[in-house]
């Protein structure tokens, strides 16, 4: 069983920060900076794509009220909310991470060398697999 899914259980301790019947949200236990939650589906799959749309909904809801008890806590000019999904998922569990965001904190994004296609071209392609 996963760890996620043994905090769920009540098996691993954790700092829970809010719990229903879809979604549970503890505290990172490496947190990027203080405040940082991590937001888990309670069914185990690995990615966004498999959770059902009621739990992503379920997920949406709980980061709106952390971005809110963040702002108020902290004060913050903004949050990041990150999700890796299938093989990049390290824990096999989808998990969001939410942590508030400050002008001099220094994260960001590495983008790999060399140039990536911006074109109507790749816009058309995943239209396609929307419609």
């Amino acid at each position: 069983m996963c760890v996620f899914c043994q905090i769920i259980n009540k098996q691993v301790p954790a700092h829970i920060v809010y719990e229903d019947d879809k979604v549970i949200s503890f505290l990172d236990i490496e947190p990027i900076r203080e405040g940082h939650v991590l937001i888990v589906p309670k069914l185990h799959v690995d990615s966004l794509d498999k959770l059902p749309d009621d739990m992503i909904a379920g997920v949406m809801r709980v980061a709106k009220k952390v971005v809110v008890a963040h702002r108020e806590i902290y004060g913050n000019e903004g949050y990041s909310m990150m999700q890796n999904g299938g093989k990049y998922c390290d824990f096999g569990h989808a998990h969001f991470h939410v942590f508030p965001r400050y002008d001099s904190d220094g994260f960001g994004f590495n983008y790999p060398e060399g140039e990536s296609e911006y074109s109507e071209k790749v816009a058309a392609k995943i239209i396609e697999k929307l419609i």
